[in-house]
């Protein structure tokens, strides 16, 4: 009985560490990294390959992506192409296909072995399994996806599995085989109202949809879609779809894409709250930007007439805000340009400030990009009282020397006393760079390409903390202007026009 009662016990516990094991609970990576047909490109491993998918989880990614077709003879392999060496994958048998190796050796991998091989000593990372719609007929694309369904069901693989397709008819065959299925459309051609209707879980589109369509971001969070964009290569469009708090991002470049992660604001606790990305034609987002228009002098004896809504002065295209500075008569002004302004669309109070941008060059231009409070422009306050902050500003006469102020009513540059510092940025005209600030209640730090630049802070050097001296306590609006000439551009080269400020990007958050 003793005996019995002992050999239960060790069946009960075997039983136990058995389910558990089928189970296969994995505490995925924390990032937003699936590493684009494995992680290949810098190892010089074969895409789709086991070695590439190994390196993705050795580096930690919390996805790898492959492709599965099927063989004329029902046999499920993993291969990006729908034809291998030449042979059709859909009209060739398995042992044909087999006559050939990869790069490294290795054969043709069939979706068991690759599954298998990805969960063998894997705790981080989700296998991201694309179904490739058949060429031969929509009814063998239903096949294939219940074969890889049953597969994955019969392998346990539960949540370690996610599937994708560009045919939403396989994604909908997949929710209908395992109703808790992980799914992601890749056609880029459905709203994410549309897919939460059909159960679907995500959206991973091409980055430039997101781009054309903006609003799909917030709407995919406030719908619960997850959001993936590919494949993602570049340091710009990943920083852009870090800041959008991105759930995903597919990529060639894993390793750049840590690097990236590591030195974004979010990762350091920002939050994006306004962006304008300039992906549009035509005159800026009259959502996101006001004007102001005239042409006294602005106080500093300027030289043109800033006019709103003029296309041939701001208008985006191919990605850039282009804020443009023309030799041309209007009312008693020799030139026009535009001065546009985020007053009444956005204001901010303590925040970090991103703005990418390239200057022009020549004498008599000066190009800023600053913020000035609310209370200046509903008429509580008077300028200097009211406060200014300077992210950047430059005049031509002086290439690659950028400056950087803050003014108030006892420091300013009427009195000469501005806080205010200034150095060489090389190639300021001919390349672009990031400008921005990090606005606290108790500071103010400048940055030019993520380096601090310089930093003040409220009280220092006989700085008080009342208004007078530290005004910067309010909501201020954000300005980007391209001046011409005056009491600091000075003399001004006809020879230069159009002149032109492009900016690809502003990004705003707040912690």
């Amino acid at each position: 009985m003793r005996n019995y009662f002992l050999i239960s016990i060790m069946f009960l516990l075997w039983s136990c560490f058995t389910v558990n094991a089928q189970k296969r609970i994995v505490k995925f990576a924390n990032n937003t990294i699936v590493a684009h047909r494995g992680a290949w490109k810098s190892k010089g491993l074969p895409e789709n390959s086991i070695a590439s998918l190994r390196h993705a989880i050795e580096l930690g990614c919390t996805g790898a992506e492959f492709d599965v077709h099927m063989t004329a003879d029902d046999s499920l392999v993993v291969n990006h192409n729908d034809d291998f060496y030449k042979l059709q994958i859909e009209k060739s048998k398995y042992a044909d296909l087999m006559a050939f190796t990869l790069s490294n050796g290795e054969k043709l991998p069939t979706l068991r072995e690759y599954l298998l091989a990805g969960i063998n000593k894997n705790n981080t990372t989700r296998l991201v399994c694309e179904i490739k719609p058949s060429i031969i007929s929509k009814e063998k694309g239903m096949i294939i996806a219940e074969k890889v369904a049953h597969l994955a069901h019969e392998l346990n693989l539960g949540k370690n599995i996610v599937y994708i397709s560009f045919d939403y008819e396989i994604l909908k065959r997949i929710i209908e085989i395992i109703p808790s299925a992980q799914t992601q459309y890749l056609a880029g051609d459905k709203s994410p109202e549309q897919v939460k209707a059909d159960k679907i879980t995500g959206i991973d589109y091409h980055y430039s949809v997101f781009k054309l369509h903006p609003e799909w971001i917030e709407n995919a969070k406030r719908n619960h879609i997850l959001l993936n964009a590919w494949t993602v290569n570049t340091a710009d469009d990943m920083d852009w779809l870090i800041a959008n708090d991105f759930n995903f991002i597919t990529t060639n470049e894993p390793e750049l894409l840590f690097e990236r992660i590591n030195k974004s604001p979010v990762n350091n606790g920002w939050k994006l709250v306004w962006s304008d990305e300039f992906n549009y034609n035509g005159l800026p987002d009259s959502n996101k930007w006001n004007y102001e228009k005239g042409g006294n002098g602005w106080g500093n004896n300027e030289k043109q007439f800033y006019l709103s809504e003029s296309i041939e002065n701001s208008f985006v295209k191919n990605g850039m805000l282009n804020i443009v500075a023309l030799k041309k008569d209007y009312e008693k002004s020799l030139y026009t340009s535009a001065k546009l302004t985020t007053y009444k669309k956005f204001s901010l109070q303590y925040g970090k400030v991103e703005v990418m941008a390239k200057l022009p060059s020549g004498k008599g231009t000066w190009p800023a990009i600053w913020m000035l409070p609310e209370s200046i422009m509903n008429g509580k306050e008077n300028w200097p009282l009211s406060g200014e902050i300077d992210i950047m500003e430059q005049v031509g006469k002086d290439p690659d020397i950028v400056h950087v102020s803050l003014h108030s009513l006892l420091y300013n540059h009427v009195k000469g006393t501005q806080v205010t510092h200034f150095d060489k940025v090389p190639d300021v005209s001919g390349s672009f760079h990031k400008y921005g600030i990090e606005w606290t209640q108790e500071s103010v730090s400048f940055f030019i390409d993520d380096k601090l630049f310089y930093h003040s802070a409220k009280g220092e050097n006989g700085r008080v903390s009342a208004n007078e001296g530290w005004p910067f306590d309010k909501p201020y609006y954000l300005i980007l202007n391209l001046a011409i000439g005056g009491n600091w551009g000075g003399e001004i080269d006809d020879t230069i026009f159009p002149s032109t400020m492009l900016v690809d990007f502003v990004r705003i958050y707040k912690k």
